[in-house]
């Protein structure tokens, strides 16, 4: 019996191959125990559930459209977003990380979604550097300065 190839049935693979993914990259992780757990136990139990949901996804998927009858307009936007979400690890030990994700904010809520410019900046910024007062003194995890300091 050969399966329909319907848009959720391609969902639920991507899931499914994502969990895998998740589950493999994990695997040097100690998982610990479930009073202690180790630094690996939380992305396989996210792994688990997001490869049950690919699962059940692709079983119960054949009542969607074909993928054959996908159109997408909005391909370039996609693209665009993407390529901006490529830069950000790029840029991200060079420029450091308040003003990598400030200009990625930026270039989104301002270039992309044309926001206003004083909304964009009060966001961007905002955002960028509440974020790393919250991971980096609050949390202590260590976040890139860059070369400028940022």
């Amino acid at each position: 019996m050969r399966l329909r190839m319907a848009r959720d049935r391609i969902s639920g693979i991507v899931l499914f191959l994502v969990a895998l993914l998740v589950v493999w990259e994990s695997r040097g992780l100690p998982l610990g125990t479930l009073q202690h757990p180790g630094p690996g136990f939380v992305p396989i139990l996210l792994a688990a559930g997001l490869g049950i949901a690919g699962l059940v996804v692709l079983v119960q998927g054949g009542k969607s459209p074909s993928i054959r009858s996908i159109r997408w307009p909005e391909w370039k936007h996609a693209s665009v977003v993407l390529s901006a979400c490529v830069f950000m690890p790029l840029a991200l030990e060079t420029l450091g990380y308040r003003l990598t994700v400030a200009l990625l904010l930026a270039f989104l809520l301002g270039v992309i979604e044309r926001r206003g410019i004083a909304l964009t900046a009060a966001i961007a910024l905002g955002a960028a550097w509440g974020t790393y007062w919250l991971f980096n003194d609050i949390l202590l995890v260590l976040l890139p300065q860059g070369v400028l300091g940022f």
